[in-house]
């Protein structure tokens, strides 16, 4: 995997911050603390998208009907027993 080398420009205090995540151990270097930042930002955007396909997908797939209680514990009970 190749690398490309950034130069960013932080607040004492988030400069602080991540000093702290470090010498708490949760990371070995301000590069290794970034990266995870933008690992997690893009696993929540995927898990937005996720989400909104889902209800995208309801919305077209009509109107709703009435919910049969009995037919839907039968079919959990078939399907997780």
């Amino acid at each position: 995997m190749g690398t490309v080398r950034k130069t960013i420009t932080l607040t004492i205090k988030q400069d602080s911050w991540i000093k702290a995540q470090i010498d708490a151990g949760h990371y070995t270097n301000d590069s290794e603390y970034i990266r995870d930042l933008i690992r997690r930002e893009q696993e929540r955007n995927t898990e937005t998208e996720a989400i909104r396909s889902a209800l995208i997908e309801g919305e077209a797939s009509g109107e709703p009907k009435r919910l049969d209680i009995a037919a839907f514990k039968k079919r959990m009970l078939i399907a997780h027993g």
